[in-house]
This record gives C-alpha cells, structure tokens and sequence, in this order.
C-alpha cells in the first residue's frame, strides 16, 4: 500500500511527530509513506520536509500562494497521479479541504487525522467549521481524543467512518541521548524544567510563567525553558521581564534534536487550557521524565496522577508551582514516576501499535472508495429512470 501524508506544517509540533512516526515504520516494512508538504507564500515552513528528506523519506513541496490558490489544488491532483498512491492522508484543516476539492472526483481513498481544532479567533473558527463539513465526504475520519470525535459527530460526520487512534511513540529516539541542551545553556549545574510547544493562548505558556516565577521564590537555582514558536512571543518576553525572572527563563524557539532537549530536563510540564493528546506529553514520557500536566482532553489517559505523572487543574499557577517543587526536591518520586511514565509509552503507545492502528483504517478508507466508486459506474450506466 502507497499512502501519501498531506500537510500545512506551522513547525515540528504533534502532527509532523505522528507523520514521521508513521512514516519509519511503514517504509521498514511492505508498505511506502510520502509526503507532501505544502509550501506557503505567507509563512515557507519546511522542517518537515527537510527532516523527511534527511532521513529519506519521499517529500514533495506544493507551492501555495495565499489562502486560496487553484494551482495548489492542480498540483495535489498532479502528485497522486505521478506517485500512483491508494490512500491520500490529509492532516490539518488546510490539508483536508485542498485534498478533497483536488482529489473528489478522482476515486482515491481519502482519510484525515483531526488531531485538534483551536477556535482563537473568528477566522480559524470559520476553517473548523468548514473543515468538519468536508470531512463528512471523506472515506474515514481519525480523532485523537473524545472531544475531537464528539465534534466530529456533532458536525455531521458519521460514527461508522470514525475511528480513535492513539499517538504512538518511536521508542528508539529516546534512548541513550546525550543532554546537549544543558551543555548550550551552561546549566549543567541547575534543575531545568521545561514546557515543549506553540507559543499560543491555548498552550498555557503565560501560566508557567507565572508558576516559575512562585518556583523561584522558594528554589532560586531552578531554571526554566520553554521549546517552541508562534504568536505570543513577543507578549511572553514583556510578561518575562514583568515577573523579573529573565535571568532564570529562556525561550529556545524551534528547536532540531528533541530527543537530546529532553534528556536535558528533570521535570516537564505541560501547561494547557485546551488539549487533545499532545505528542510531547508522550516523547517526554518516552524520556523517563516526571511529568506534571493539565487535566485537559486525554491527557488523564496518560498521565495517571501520583503513577505515571502529576495532574493539576488547568489555569492554577499556584498547584502547578507547588507541584514542580515537590518534584524538584524529591528525586525518588521523579525517578519513580518517569520508569512508570515509559513503561505506559512502551506498553500502550508505541509507533509500531499506532501504525499497525491506521493500516486497518487505510484499508477500511479503500474498501469504501472502491464501493463508492462502483456505485459511480452503475449510476452512469443505468438506464434513464432506472435507480438502484
């Protein structure tokens, strides 16, 4: 089976993560993963793409002027014709409705993983709702959470062509990794904590900026950084400088190596006010790293309070803080719940489970093109007043 992965990359976040993941193992066995990506005139953000190719997986650029450009639709019909794919992989609201108005007439199998919708603004709330729209016509819809399919279902998309899947971790990434980030930084000596993601409302990063500036207070040798890019950045530096802890925070923007950015940390935190799985709850679980997160969309699956992580009310600086420094001052307990933390990725969440969890979906997304596409040829060639 040949499946083409389509996606609007903003940086190394969740989604490029699960493509990667996906990608590895399904090349090392019968089956083949490319990808196109698009490249856009406004924002050309194309470390998927050279991370694909560096580690040589098949990637295409598909130039894109603008937020609608009939040219791009051109070319995605153009590159599934060329590479002969089965399966068209949308990921993203801009993947899904360009992949469908490119390929809807064309008999391949479509299928769209939502991994979240963040209603921001009124402009991004008008895509997800036009998103979930088209997606009704595509052959199989993946969610990553509840929330996610229960919107899903709630926009009209029928429960037989949804399917929940798990993000799923390649293990291998995370062993035996050098803490070259402590090294950069000149922290060896200190704690580090760290959030990984968009610099973005629905992340939290403003609450732990708060929480480590009351972590300061009582642990003035802790550090903090913070992995990731995006539209807050500027409004978080004045909020740094506001809270007089620059000295202890740094904001490392998008990085390369995250396996090495990990092992740098002695405890992660997820922050957010909205989430469905994040990946990088997962690859730091996959770390050995204790984690403390937001009781937020799945992320309880995961993080199992006092077991395999810690779990604090979304938008409270103060239990967040309080929980990093009891971390920080009991090695045991991080030492406890990041062995636990893997064990959960290893048991439950690896890539090869994920992978073999969308090859099912794949085949189900085929099976129903190729009926639909019967149907197609039956109602063509029916007699004028004659229905099946």
């Amino acid at each position: 089976m040949k499946i083409l992965h389509i996606i609007s990359s903003g940086g190394m976040y969740g989604a490029e993560a699960v493509i990667l993941n996906m990608s590895r193992m399904l090349n090392e066995g019968p089956h083949r993963s490319l990808l196109g990506v698009f490249s856009n005139s406004s924002n050309p953000n194309l470390q998927l793409h050279e991370y694909a190719t560096k580690e040589g997986i098949e990637s295409y650029l598909i130039p894109c002027k603008g937020q609608i450009d009939r040219k791009a639709i051109a070319s995605i019909r153009d590159l599934v014709q060329r590479t002969g794919v089965d399966v068209v992989h949308a990921h993203g609201y801009k993947a899904d409705i360009y992949a469908y108005f490119a390929l809807r007439a064309s008999g391949v199998a479509l299928v769209s993983t939502c991994h979240t919708w963040y209603d921001n603004d009124r402009m991004t709330f008008f895509y997800g709702v036009l998103d979930r729209l088209i997606l009704r016509a595509y052959a199989r819809v993946v969610a990553v959470s509840e929330d996610v399919r229960q919107r899903l279902l709630k926009s009209g998309v029928k429960a037989k062509k949804i399917s929940m899947i798990r993000n799923g971790i390649d293990l291998r990434l995370f062993d035996r990794v050098s803490a070259v980030v402590k090294d950069e930084l000149d922290w060896s000596a200190y704690q580090i904590v760290g959030l990984v993601g968009r610099l973005s409302v629905e992340k939290g990063v403003d609450i732990f900026m708060h929480a480590a500036a009351r972590v300061l207070a009582h642990c003035p040798d802790a550090k903090f950084i913070v992995a990731g890019d995006g539209p807050d950045r500027a409004e978080l530096e004045t909020l740094i400088d506001q809270l007089g802890i620059r000295g202890s925070v740094r904001l490392l923007g998008r990085r390369d190596g995250m396996p090495s950015l990990y092992a740098s940390l002695d405890v992660m935190v997820s922050a957010s006010r909205q989430e469905g799985l994040p990946i990088a709850i997962l690859e730091g679980m996959a770390s050995r790293l204790p984690l403390i997160a937001t009781a937020v969309g799945e992320v309880p699956a995961v993080i199992l309070d006092g077991r395999t992580g810690v779990l604090v009310p979304t938008g409270a600086p103060d239990l967040l803080a309080a929980a990093i420094i009891e971390l920080l001052r009991d090695p045991a307990k991080r030492e406890r719940l990041g062995s636990a933390a893997r064990q959960l990725i290893q048991d439950e969440y690896s890539a090869a489970r994920m992978t073999a969890d969308y090859l099912r979906v794949y085949e189900e997304a085929l099976a129903a093109a190729t009926k639909g596409s019967e149907r197609s040829v039956e109602s063509s060639t029916a007699p004028r007043g004659m229905t099946k």
